[in-house]
């Protein structure tokens, strides 16, 4: 039942906030993700900020507030997460190594059920997400708000505290546009500084004839970004595979960066970073690449059949997201050039010819060659440590 997941009630007020200054005093910036309307793929919107903000090397976290509708827990696999915690403190869902990820979802004992509730108990479940949940130290929380501009939002507009700001999401159309209007009034009133504007759902390609077909019209975003004198953060297309991702569970996983929608995402986790004036909170990463043969370190780069391809936290030698992504046809100077695309700075492998080392070398890529055998968590941590010692070069043709 509902009375269930009441863990706040015994706690008298002045307690509730030292709590929720205490949590929210190791949190670096709280940004809101709103829309006036419902229907525009703001949750979507929210999950891949989260997750373009966690590939930047930052400790990320999520919080879905949206308590009559959910959809975090199944953009992420997540909906048979068992919330773990007591009447004082709760544990957020892993997604990432950088990545939490709260929601009410994890709090119904069936997902099926309804949350009837007041403005009140809205509130109450709010301060709780904020202050009682064990985020600890984060660069970002990214918070999923339901539509409009009701009690929910205005809880954590009010609670969170500063520095904070909002990504309004629309999609092109005016009627849309016309909603989230009231949703830009809305932060004015509440002195919430707004970042930008992201048009979704802008424009689809039909993959048979590559034919791009404005679905929803174009540029009612950019046009309501400009006239109240706002940053746009660009248009994202519809694409099939972020619906077909986020059915699935998978949004996090990693997908083709030279896709167009993939491109959209980023330019928008750019100018989310470049919005916030204090950068100091930005780690810094690099990426290792590993290439493999049915799992296993490829002998020779150039005949793997993916390359797994680890983000690590300089500071630490922390690993912090891992993907594999598979290369495109092996030409002379394809790999450097499309592993330099991917951000790679080493790559380890079991040989190498001199030519494809010079070129690495001329795409700003450090090479280790001459490593026998090892997992990739073992090649990279004992680059890391300093401790990996190549032997011969198995293939210095």
């Amino acid at each position: 039942s509902q009375d269930e997941i009441k863990k706040t009630d015994g706690l008298d007020s002045q307690l509730e906030e030292m709590l929720l200054q205490e949590s929210m005093s190791g949190i670096g910036m709280k940004l809101l993700v709103l829309s006036g309307k419902g229907g525009v793929g703001k949750s979507t919107v929210a999950a891949k900020l989260a997750v373009g903000l966690a590939g930047e090397g930052l400790k990320i976290g999520l919080l879905d507030i949206d308590l009559h509708g959910p959809s975090q827990p199944r953009l992420f696999g997540l909906e048979e997460h068992v919330l773990q915690g007591d009447e004082n403190q709760l544990y957020p869902a892993r997604v990432l190594p950088n990545l939490s990820l709260m929601s009410i979802g994890f709090l119904l004992p069936d997902q099926k059920d309804a949350v009837i509730w007041r403005g009140p108990r809205k509130h109450s479940m709010i301060r709780q997400f904020l202050s009682q949940v064990k985020w600890g130290k984060l660069d970002y929380l990214i918070v999923d708000s339901p539509p409009g501009t009701g009690d929910e939002p205005l809880s954590v507009a009010q609670m969170v505290g500063r520095p904070a700001g909002a990504v309004v999401v629309t999609t092109p159309q005016m009627l849309a546009v016309a909603d989230v209007r009231r949703c830009l009034t809305f932060c004015r009133s509440v002195e919430l500084p707004i970042l930008g504007v992201v048009e979704n759902m802008s424009g689809w390609t039909c993959p048979d004839c590559g034919r791009e077909v404005a679905v929803f019209k174009q540029g009612g975003g950019e046009h309501l970004a400009r006239e109240n004198q706002l940053n746009f953060f660009g248009r994202i297309p519809l694409d099939l595979n972020i619906m077909l991702g986020g059915d699935q569970g998978r949004l996090h996983l990693s997908e083709d960066q030279t896709t167009r929608v993939a491109q959209s995402f980023q330019k928008m986790t750019r100018a989310v970073l470049d919005g916030f004036p204090n950068k100091k909170t930005r780690r810094s990463s690099m990426k290792i690449a590993v290439p493999l043969v049915q799992g296993e370190l490829s002998q020779h780069f150039g005949h793997c059949d993916e390359f797994a391809i680890s983000e690590v936290e300089q500071e630490t030698g922390r690993i912090m997201n891992q993907s594999r992504l598979k290369p495109p046809g092996h030409e002379p100077g394809v790999l450097p050039r499309w592993l330099q695309e991917q951000g790679v700075k080493v790559i380890i492998s079991g040989g190498m010819g001199q030519r494809a080392q010079e070129l690495f070398t001329q795409a700003g890529i450090e090479t280790v060659v001459g490593v026998s055998s090892g997992s990739t968590e073992e090649l990279v941590t004992a680059y890391l440590q300093k401790t990996l010692q190549p032997g011969k070069n198995l293939c210095d043709h």
